[in-house]
């Protein structure tokens, strides 16, 4: 991601001499890091006032600094620029001089926003700078936003428009009949297609969602999004924008868009307002065309800090002591998506000192936290986890994460990194901490390497959190208990949660999601059992009897704390 797209403003103020060179890595590495808006993190660190900033914006786009006042927001002027669009492109309209438009935007140095919205809005616009902490609070006060699926005419206003257009239909079966890559980047680059992906990825990141996935089928072109991990689908497009709206997300990710008999991985970084989103793209060549996924990663939703994670208390303690021992493999368990990098980054976080070197191996990297080595793993090339992990020994780390077990090569330089003095952290995907043993045993690791180098193992799920606002009290069923192996008489006092729906979840009922968790710490007893090939039953019995809180059980204490629902423990353990 180079430095220019992320970090017009900084460019912009170097340029000027206002910064030197150590000013300037210190202002980008804190907006890397943190996802701070430059013009905040340039004040933060007395470099610059904001009146300063905002009259260099302002010379440089030859425009003027305009004050925003509540008083002259009148719902009139407000009308000209519909909710959706404002709050997608972070901007509010200060005056309406005939059909000229003063505009001021959170993020004014970015040229062909202001074209888009030429486009959209079908006015003159002309650019003003105002604070963007000013601009902000006013689209809260006078455009507070929808959630999934709302609408304020804007989105189906376009679908409409893109529906009706016969010159773009021809466009796009011209260009698919001939495979023609240049017909295909034009229209890639049409207003209205740049418009429609703009506010689809807009959407997606109002309503925190975790990955985007845009299918064409025979008759139809779905997208949707998955929010705390449950898929919503939005008002489909036409079946002709497949290519296009495809072809567009190719061509931000710069991949290749005349290839698509090959999957294809890409990334986007993505500038909503003050916030820096990145996008990680994967394409899959189908029957009917291309189906693209767009996982987003959000530096500012996501909280690295270990306390944040929900962990029980002796859970806790235990991880806390564990990330501070010389040596040793702690190995973190659970299904895709279930928040196992998460867990590894804020470990990761805890021990993050000047005294200690922290080197990761990902595939691929998610978030950058300063003062850590992060290497990408790049099969293409030939950088596998295992070749990475070779390399790694002769660094001189203290700590290393492994992003996943995925071979017996990887297994066994893990091992022999945490034998020659090295903590080693990583994931494997298994369904409970203790089919972890099994898992690498099969792999071809020899169990007394196991049983002496395996600290212990956390298994871990995400389940969604019953919404605070419409939160219910209700009495369950037998049915629904024995779900659960519990008899009305097992209950005492303890109530039972839902979410009734409402506007603040979507009427989903549901609102975030919170771990549950069971680790399984290897003591003399379970090593024995390693060393024996012990089937993952026998394990798990054993760590049971020596007081292992399972999964399920884990997920009843989330249930009798109000935190979620029987549906969702069922579902997910």
């Amino acid at each position: 991601m180079s430095e220019d797209i992320s970090n017009p403003l900084l460019s912009l103020v170097k340029e000027r001499g206002l910064v030197d060179d150590l000013q300037y890595d210190e202002v980008l590495g804190e907006f890397k890091r943190s996802g701070k808006p430059v013009i905040q993190i340039l004040q933060d660190f007395g470099i610059m006032e904001l009146d300063d900033i905002l009259g260099i914006i302002a010379d440089q786009l030859s425009t003027e600094v305009v004050k925003i006042r509540d008083s002259d927001l009148t719902p009139e002027l407000l009308k000209n620029v519909p909710g959706k669009t404002a709050r997608m492109y972070q901007c509010i309209p200060v005056s309406l001089d005939g059909s000229t438009l003063r505009i001021a935007m959170v993020d004014p140095l970015n040229p062909a926003r202001i074209d888009e919205l030429n486009f959209v809005l079908k006015k003159d616009v002309q650019l003003v700078i105002s604070d963007p902490a000013m601009i902000q609070k006013a689209l809260e006060k006078f455009y507070p936003g929808g959630g999934i699926g709302a609408d304020d005419g804007s989105f189906s206003e376009i679908l409409k428009e893109l529906g009706s257009d016969t010159e773009l239909a021809k466009g796009v079966k011209v260009a698919d009949a001939e495979d023609d890559a240049n017909a295909m980047k034009d229209l890639a680059n049409q207003a209205p297609i740049v418009r429609f992906v703009n506010l689809v990825l807009y959407q997606a990141v109002q309503d925190r969602a975790s990955d985007i996935h845009f299918e064409p089928f025979e008759t139809d072109f779905r997208i949707r999004y998955r929010v705390d991990g449950a898929l919503y689908e939005m008002s489909p497009p036409p079946k002709h924008l497949a290519l296009p709206v495809i072809s567009r997300i190719k061509v931000m990710s710069n991949l290749n868009i005349s290839e698509r008999r090959i999957p294809q991985d890409g990334r986007i970084a993505y500038q909503l307002g003050n916030k820096q989103i990145d996008l990680r793209v994967s394409t899959l060549p189908t029957q009917f065309g291309e189906s693209v996924v767009l996982r987003v990663l959000d530096r500012t939703a996501v909280n690295l800090e270990i306390e944040s994670l929900g962990l029980p208390k002796f859970i806790y303690d235990y991880t806390t002591e564990a990330v501070q021992r010389p040596n040793g493999i702690m190995v973190v368990t659970g299904p895709t998506g279930c928040g196992k990098t998460t867990t590894l980054y804020s470990c990761l976080r805890r021990v993050n000192t000047m005294d200690s070197k922290l080197l990761t191996a990902e595939d691929p990297v998610e978030f950058d936290i300063e003062g850590i080595m992060q290497v990408p793993i790049n099969e293409a090339v030939g950088l596998t986890f295992s070749k990475a992990l070779r390399s790694f020994l002769r660094q001189d780390p203290d700590i290393i994460m492994v992003g996943e077990m995925r071979d017996l090569e990887t297994a066994q330089i893990s091992i022999q990194a945490s034998l020659t003095g090295h903590l080693v952290l990583s994931t494997l995907h298994t369904n409970d901490s203790p089919g972890a043993v099994t898992r690498l045993i099969d792999m071809g690791v020899e169990p007394f390497l196991i049983s002496s180098t395996l600290m212990a193992v956390l298994g871990q799920r995400l389940v969604r959190r019953v919404c605070n606002n419409c939160r219910t009290p209700f009495e369950p069923t037998e049915a629904q208990l024995g779900l659960l192996n519990l008899s009305p008489h097992d209950l005492g006092e303890k109530v039972f949660y839902y979410g009734r729906g409402c506007s603040v979840c979507n009427d989903t009922g549901y609102k975030g999601r919170k771990g549950i968790f069971e680790l399984l710490v290897i003591n003399d007893a379970l090593r024995t059992l390693i060393n024996e090939r012990a089937p993952t039953v026998v394990v798990r019995q054993k760590a049971i009897e020596l007081g292992m809180v399972t999964l399920r059980e884990d997920g009843l204490r989330s249930i009798f704390d109000g935190d979620t629902t029987i549906e969702e423990v069922v579902k997910y353990t």
